[in-house]
């Protein structure tokens, strides 16, 4: 099995084989607080045009996500695993669209298999990819706008590639260098709703869920749902 770390958006484009786009402050974290909070899917998209749209449509119940940080008009949710962490969406489906995870998910079209990760799902998700054999794994680190490397995705990467080649990691390593860094610190400095302390704790909470997220092409999107690992 081959693993290969790349990052951006470019990256994303790039990518072969089973394809983890990874988005931990805060796209995918949000993913998958709504998932584990009932969500039936999540279709992702590249713009806030495009996801509106769908919803007026009837694809999703409601649209999550960020232009620049904040909640755009019109959208029922921002990007805060926080704000939606005691959010009931049983059978509800949600339209996200996000400045670096959603894009990367929607440029991955070379992806044979394809997952939506951060810290919170990346035990379960290194599980459901080694259950496939494949041979070749590549993981995105998105960072900033999937412009600019982070140490929070380019370290959810590293520690996803020492779970599938067998080594426990260090859990609590990683998150002590994610909080020294500057990412970190907008959090803490933060005003809400644009971004709340809370979140840099739960997007933190490594293994947290026990399910991957999975991103499969339905009608020409890409849908996430829970899998469980």
């Amino acid at each position: 099995m081959e693993i290969i770390v790349d990052s951006l958006l470019t990256g994303a484009q790039q990518a072969t084989g089973h394809v983890v786009i990874i988005d931990v402050f805060r796209a995918f974290t949000t993913a998958a607080v709504a998932l584990a909070n009932g969500a039936s899917r999540i279709t992702m998209v590249a713009t806030v045009e495009e996801a509106i749209a769908l919803r007026s449509r009837g694809v999703g119940h409601l649209c999550m996500g960020e232009v620049e940080g904040r909640a755009p008009p019109g959208f029922d949710f921002g990007n805060s695993p926080f704000a939606i962490q005691a959010v009931d969406f049983t059978d509800r489906s949600i339209i996200q669209r996000t400045s670096a995870g959603t894009q990367g998910i929607v440029a991955a079209a070379r992806a044979t298999r394809l997952y939506a990760a951060s810290l919170v799902t990346a035990k379960a998700t290194a599980r459901a990819l080694g259950c496939g054999a494949p041979e070749r794994i590549t993981l995105v680190a998105m960072g900033k706008s999937g412009l600019q490397r982070t140490d929070e995705d380019e370290l959810c990467a590293l520690h996803l590639r020492n779970l599938l080649e067998g080594r426990g990691g260090n859990p609590e390593a990683v998150r002590q260098v994610i909080q020294a860094g500057r990412e970190a610190e907008r959090f803490r400095d933060s005003v809400p709703p644009h971004l709340y302390p809370e979140d840099l704790g739960i997007a933190l909470d490594i293994g947290r869920y026990d399910f991957a997220v999975r991103v499969v092409i339905e009608d020409g999107r890409p849908v996430a749902r829970m899998q469980s690992a």
